[in-house]
This record gives C-alpha cells, structure tokens and sequence, in this order.
C-alpha cells in the first residue's frame, strides 16, 4: 500500500493530470504487484519559484517529484523495474526521461497505522511485500 506524493511545477489539464497519476499508480502495479484498488496518491502543483529544480534542465517546466513510502522488502531489480516504468509512463506526457525525480522511502510495517488503526505489521495484508 504505497503513498505516493507527485509534485509538478505548472498547471496540466485535469485530463493530463489524472493521466500523470494513473500512469504512476499503473507503474505501481506493474513492479510492485499492489491491487488495481490500492490507490493513495497526491498531486500537488507548485508555482515554479516555490519549487526549484536544476538549472541545467531542459525543460523546467516539466521537473517532476515523486515520493514514494512503502512497505520494506521489494527487491533492488524490483524498484528499477518501477524507476524505469515510471518515467516511461510519464514521458508521453511531455515529461523527458531525466526531468523525473523518484524517492523511495521504506518504512517497516510496525510503522504503519492501517484498517481501522492497526500496525500493518500485525494484520493479513492480502498481498505480498517481497517482490
């Protein structure tokens, strides 16, 4: 169950900005194995100033920020896999491949309060965390 916070520095369509989050939530899918309905996801655009990015970019405009909190245990091949998938996702989008930025930020599941106020550490999550 990832939340995932996506930070863009201009206004898109409310077509292409449904579009930007699908086309992360689906690279979710894709390499992480999460369920279709697990959906946590953000989209926060923030006035150019408010938002520096490198100065070398081609297209400032399209920088894009993506911050992920996951459960521990994916495989290192598994985040490249969702690295890769992301950004070519993002890309017929107008989004070049090296204007996207991806944290990844494990935490362990006793750090996550969940269904109703349980640890994911102590519930069946229905799903599997080691792929």
């Amino acid at each position: 169950m990832p939340s995932v916070l996506i930070e863009i520095r201009q206004k898109y369509t409310l077509d292409v900005e449904l579009g930007i989050i699908e086309a992360v939530h689906s690279a979710l899918i894709e390499s992480f194995k999460i369920m279709p309905n697990d959906r946590h996801i953000r989209l926060v655009t923030h006035e150019p100033h408010h938002f520096q990015c490198p100065q070398e970019k081609e297209k400032p405009e399209f920088f894009t920020h993506i911050t992920i909190d996951c459960f521990v245990g994916r495989t290192l091949e598994t985040k490249r896999l969702l690295y890769k998938t992301i950004v070519n996702k993002l890309e017929p989008f107008g989004i070049p491949k090296d204007h996207t930025m991806i944290i990844l930020r494990e935490i362990p599941t006793d750090n996550f309060g969940i269904r109703g106020g349980q640890a994911a550490s102590d519930i069946d999550l229905g799903f599997k965390i080691d792929v």
